[in-house]
């Protein structure tokens, strides 16, 4: 069952997707007192009809403190695809300037732009929870999740993209990958995992089709940025010729379990979900 560690007012910063509505219906459910700051060009706008929020920008961090402040907040917790604005976008507050003025010499990854984001939080005297804190039933177990199994092929695929995720790791470069018969049709970059998907499309070569790998980078901070996959993956990988989905155990959020589950099997997908040294094993 969901559970909310404690009962002290815990604000919600909401990107895209169907995570942030997730953890919002618990806290609902739970009666447990909440805020959402909800990312602008982000969020949802269902999000936070009804609920209390604050639309904020990119680098509007005086706003957002202010906000924290008023509302007696201790503890924050992330969650939501976030796509990052190009600089000239951004409209800073005099808080944010002075710290986009400390990320002016960092490279700003994914990762780095996260870290520093947390850094920024924690020094602020916030604590930081992390989504599978309250959600953990939505962490994928590890073992085969359909009764569709990967081939000899489809297991050599698998290990080509776990090589070529740990040795990208590092560099901050994508969670996921997608390959054929050892060839790499598509890294994940700054698009995403479902624009991934969609690209890799005219590039698969006849034969199999290709398989996904998706897995945590070892550098990131799973506080906030776990992989999270649903049945909008699934209906994507078949449109696009997959057969296959590669996850890591208990740090990938599986929404909508049965859904997705259900979904994977009247595709004929499989999808296996491996263990934290499978999916690192050159650490």
């Amino acid at each position: 069952m969901s559970r909310v560690p404690n009962l002290s007012p815990i604000a919600l910063i909401a990107g895209k997707g169907s995570l942030p509505r997730l953890l919002v219906d618990v806290f609902k459910a739970q009666n447990h007192p909440f805020v959402v700051l909800a990312l602008k060009n982000q969020a949802e706008d269902h999000l936070v009809e009804e609920n209390p929020h604050l639309w904020i920008s990119f680098g509007e961090i005086g706003k957002a403190l202010a906000y924290l402040k008023e509302n007696k907040i201790k503890r924050i917790v992330m969650a939501g695809a976030v796509s990052r604005p190009a600089l000239s976008d951004i409209k800073a507050d005099w808080e944010g300037v002075k710290w986009l003025a400390r990320l002016a010499k960092k490279a700003l990854g994914d990762d780095s732009l996260l870290k520093a984001l947390i850094e920024l939080i924690e020094e602020c005297g916030y604590q930081i929870v992390a989504p599978d804190q309250i959600l953990a039933e939505l962490l994928a177990p590890e073992g085969q999740l359909t009764s569709v199994v990967p081939d000899d092929q489809a297991w050599r695929d698998i290990g080509r993209g776990l090589d070529v995720l740990s040795a990208l790791g590092p560099v901050d470069v994508g969670q996921a990958i997608v390959v054929q018969e050892n060839l790499v049709l598509g890294i994940e970059a700054i698009e995403g995992t479902d624009a991934l998907i969609k690209r890799v499309n005219s590039l698969q070569r006849p034969g199999r089709g290709g398989v996904l790998v998706k897995i945590t980078k070892h550098t990131q901070d799973h506080r906030v940025d776990l992989p999270t996959i649903g049945p909008e993956t699934i209906r994507r990988a078949s449109q696009s010729g997959l057969r296959g989905i590669a996850i890591e155990a208990g740090k990938t959020l599986l929404l909508n379990r049965e859904e997705t589950l259900a979904l994977a099997e009247e595709k004929k997908l499989f999808l296996v979900a491996l263990g934290h040294n499978q999916c690192h094993r050159h650490l």
